[in-house]
């Protein structure tokens, strides 16, 4: 018999069409849900790094799940946020009051609007919404550009960041940030601050203490956590560091 046109057709069309650049993953929580991306299958794509989920964020979110206390009903604001597993492990697992997803380039920003919703969460405009989940936000955040006033708008108790330390010029501009937010919080206490980051070159890790140091922003680690929830290399050196501005 021969082979129905229509089948040639779609065997053209297969073999003609180019390989997405776009996958999903799902990373599966202690309490039995999961958190699942769509994510970029090349590490850098549209001219930015921030669509593939870097080993800090899993290991970022593996820490909040074993310390929910630092974001139960309270205020998250996340800087650089990617393609969102931090945030949305914490909205799962920790129940902030609100959570605010950030980043500057806009396809991150799309792409992880996309996350929430498929996630399940709603992307808040209404303040005074009623809900058991958290008020969700995703805002466009330039670290270089944004002023205290527009910081001051997201009354962040707790502020978080995972594998932004990346360049020099990366450095200067988050300790920058977080002088700005330090200066929303006069009459007020200062937000708790994490950063998390693989120790990939130690000269890029002591240039950020170094300009911690500069800014007057006191500085911790907090001890490595021994629950292994996620994906990644047991090998790797990551730290997490609590600042205080």
């Amino acid at each position: 018999m021969e082979p129905l046109d229509e089948l040639y057709e779609a065997l053209a069309e297969i073999l003609m069409a180019k390989e997405s650049t776009q996958g999903h993953r799902s990373y599966l929580l202690p309490s039995g849900g999961s958190v699942t991306l769509s994510e970029s299958t090349a590490i850098i794509s549209h001219g930015t790094t921030g669509l593939v989920t870097w080993d800090a964020a899993l290991y970022l979110a593996e820490w909040a799940i074993e310390n929910p206390a630092a974001f139960t009903h309270r205020t998250v604001l996340e800087l650089g946020s990617g393609t969102g597993l931090t945030g949305l492990a914490i909205c799962k697992m920790c129940h902030p009051q609100a959570y605010i997803f950030s980043d500057c380039h806009s396809r991150v920003l799309e792409q992880l609007r996309g996350n929430v919703l498929l996630n399940g969460l709603s992307l808040e405009t209404d303040v005074t919404a009623n809900s058991d989940s958290p008020r969700v936000t995703v805002a466009q955040l330039d670290w270089d550009v944004t002023t205290v006033p527009q910081l001051s708008a997201f009354q962040p108790d707790v502020v978080i960041a995972a594998d932004v330390l990346y360049c020099p010029e990366a450095i200067v501009s988050l300790v920058g940030v977080l002088q700005r937010l330090a200066a929303c919080c006069k009459h007020q206490p200062a937000p708790e601050v994490y950063v998390a980051f693989t120790v990939r070159n130690p000269e890029t890790c002591q240039l950020f203490t170094t300009e911690l140091g500069r800014a007057g922003i006191r500085w911790e680690a907090e001890p490595r956590h021994d629950k292994k929830l996620f994906p990644y290399e047991e090998d790797l050196e990551m730290a997490i560091l609590k600042l205080t501005p």
